[in-house]
């Protein structure tokens, strides 16, 4: 068995299904968010794992596994919380312990990255962070304060930008219909506009769903109303429309998405806007992915 303690449930973005999942703190520090059930459960209250554990569970690990790791993901909701002291040791102890390991990345809150300076980010990059997630959700201010995200446009672009200037990795995801029926096309502008500003390596879009019901969201945001599968589409079709991505890998093919999307941007741009205005024009010959499959 792997020497870890873990705390269900445990999340990580799917590009990291073949990493070590790390836990070095518990739950997230924000944990405010109205669309977020992730760590909503009573077990995952937020707080710092400590450092003798977590670089304990590092040294033991290694000695078993160290030479097959080569991905290990710093778990729970945004590790980036913790002091850059902190963060700096237990990137040393992975690559004193597991030298197989060839990338190491968190979940990343903007918020996270305010008190912390150019330099720190600097040094995480050096020391071995390569890549990050950042769930910016949206780039219109009225649609995050609705969901009491914790953001702005501007917050979420500074920190952005400090990862991209050191060098390390953003995989970005923003949520379709997220803004309802009354904000959707600003939603999808702004959205737009805060990814032309900072360029990611990697941008995803998936669908807002409640699994355990709306009226947590619904509580902040009154008067909301859920997209149906045409306007999730015309919103999707305005956001790329509205894109000016030089070079970006784009995924869209979550479970929640009736609508796979892979491509490049902008090389493939105009390929994928064809298949969104197809899947407008004639849904029923746009091989959807059925609603039994999505998974909600």
């Amino acid at each position: 068995m792997i020497p870890i303690r873990y705390v269900e449930p445990v999340f990580r973005p799917p590009s990291e299904a073949e990493s070590l999942i790390l836990p070095v703190t518990d739950g997230c520090s924000w944990n405010k968010c109205t669309f977020c059930e992730m760590y909503t459960a009573p077990q995952k209250k937020f707080v710092a794992r400590g450092e003798d554990e977590v670089l304990e569970s590092i040294r033991l690990t290694g000695q078993r596994y160290g030479n097959d790791i080569r991905r290990v993901f710093l778990a729970d909701g945004d590790a980036l919380v913790l002091p850059t002291r902190r963060l700096l040791t237990i990137l040393e102890a992975i690559r004193t312990h597991m030298p197989a390991v060839r990338r190491i990345s968190s979940y990343c809150l903007p918020r996270n990255l305010r008190k912390k300076d150019q330099s720190e980010i600097d040094e995480l990059a050096a020391a071995g962070l390569k890549m990050v997630y950042v769930g910016a959700e949206s780039g219109d201010d009225q649609v995050l304060a609705a969901v009491n995200k914790g953001e702005t446009y501007e917050t979420t672009r500074e920190a952005l930008d400090k990862l991209g200037t050191a060098g390390i990795t953003r995989s970005v995801m923003i949520l379709n219909g997220l803004g309802g029926k009354a904000l959707s096309m600003q939603h999808a502008e702004n959205s737009a506009r805060l990814m032309n500003e900072a360029q990611p390596e990697f941008l995803s879009t998936l669908v807002v769903s409640f699994p355990k019901g709306e009226e947590r969201f619904r509580a902040g945001f009154p008067g909301w109303e859920p997209l149906v599968q045409h306007e999730l589409f015309v919103e999707m079709e305005r956001f790329l429309a509205t894109l000016d991505l030089k070079r970006t890998v784009f995924r869209s093919d979550h479970a929640s998405n009736w609508l796979i999307l892979k491509g490049t941007l902008g090389a493939d741009k105009e390929r994928l806007l064809q298949q969104v205005r197809h899947a407008i024009a004639a849904p029923e010959a746009a091989h959807l992915r059925p609603a039994w499959a999505r998974g909600l």
